[in-house]
């Protein structure tokens, strides 16, 4: 099979498409033929700071959706046939996968394969950031930084499903109207720290209950200054940029700062198939709107990754083998 290989750690041309040996499922895994593999931030990462397996070469990718093709020694609840999707299941950027059945979820036949796949990673954030990590209650003010990528789309729609406000930070006008498009009620154009002034005058200069922030250092101390007293700065940055180191007692207002992680949402089979069936509901029902979806072949995985961290894209970057 053909599949995108790291062979050197690197900027995004260490991405080239080669050939690949064919994976064939153990005891407990399924095989599936990817339909469709999600790009994200950490894949960026892995291709510079290398995969989770510390070896080299390696396929990238974790997240994606396609239909099973095999079966390993004492799998049951899936067939041949069956279209499942999966997050944190590495070496996705491939024609085939295999990965432990466990973490696989059935997709229903009224979700595409290539929203699926854009749902597993930022729409389990997203259901995370806004269920268990914030909690956002009806009545409550919330920034959305990047409100035009992929999971500021995800987290503006969930926290409007939940009765909240949202005031997307965007960089650009054009970004800005893709962001009211996803359900934002305000948009503030800005870069760095611009947007503090903007957000106190939107809120009669009370702050937010909660800032979802994900631009890394250069935001994080204006964020806190937006924040209402006891609000909340829900912190996601960590790949993009370093955390300033803060002291205590410069935390304004009795502020809190959560650093929520992944695994904590779905820390079981019983837990991810909940929330990826919550997430597919709120599809189906038309509350969730996948947004803008990237396709991209397969062979041109340096071009997504390139497009990514540019900033150049709204929405979600799959890759299509």
């Amino acid at each position: 099979m053909q599949a995108i290989v790291v062979q050197e750690l690197g900027g995004p041309e260490q991405l080239r498409i080669a050939d690949w040996p064919t994976p064939e499922p153990g005891p407990g895994q399924i095989r599936v033929d990817v339909a469709a593999a999600g790009v994200n931030f950490m894949d960026t990462g892995a291709r510079r700071l290398g995969a989770a397996t510390g070896e080299l070469p390696f396929v990238p990718g974790v997240e994606g959706a396609g239909q099973v093709s095999a079966l390993g020694e004492g799998v049951n609840g899936f067939a041949v046939g069956d279209r499942v999707a999966w997050v944190y299941a590495y070496g996705s950027y491939a024609e085939q996968i295999v990965l432990p059945a466990a973490d696989a979820v059935p997709v229903p036949e009224a979700i595409s394969d290539e929203v699926a796949a854009s749902l597993m990673m930022q729409g389990t954030t997203a259901h995370h950031f806004v269920t268990e990590a914030a909690d956002v209650q009806p009545g409550q003010t919330a920034v959305v930084h990047a409100a035009a990528g992929g999971l500021g789309q995800k987290l503006t729609q969930l926290v409007k499903a939940r009765g909240g406000t949202v005031i997307g930070i965007v960089s650009t006008e054009q970004k800005a109207e893709t962001a009211r498009r996803a359900g934002a009620d305000h948009t503030v154009v800005s870069t760095g720290d611009a947007f503090v002034a903007p957000v106190r005058e939107l809120t009669g200069g009370e702050g937010v209950h909660v800032i979802f922030d994900g631009g890394g250092e250069t935001t994080f101390r204006a964020s806190m200054n937006v924040l209402r007293p006891h609000g909340l700065l829900l912190y996601y940055g960590a790949v993009i940029g370093a955390v300033p180191v803060v002291n205590m007692r410069e935390l304004p207002h009795s502020i809190k700062i959560s650093y929520p992680v992944f695994r904590d949402h779905i820390p079981t089979r019983e837990a991810l198939l909940t929330h990826s069936a919550e997430l597919f509901d709120l599809v189906t029902h038309g509350k969730l709107v996948p947004g803008n979806i990237q396709q991209y072949p397969l062979k041109d995985a340096a071009q997504a990754h390139a497009d990514l961290e540019s900033r150049r894209t709204t929405g979600k970057l799959l890759l299509i083998p």
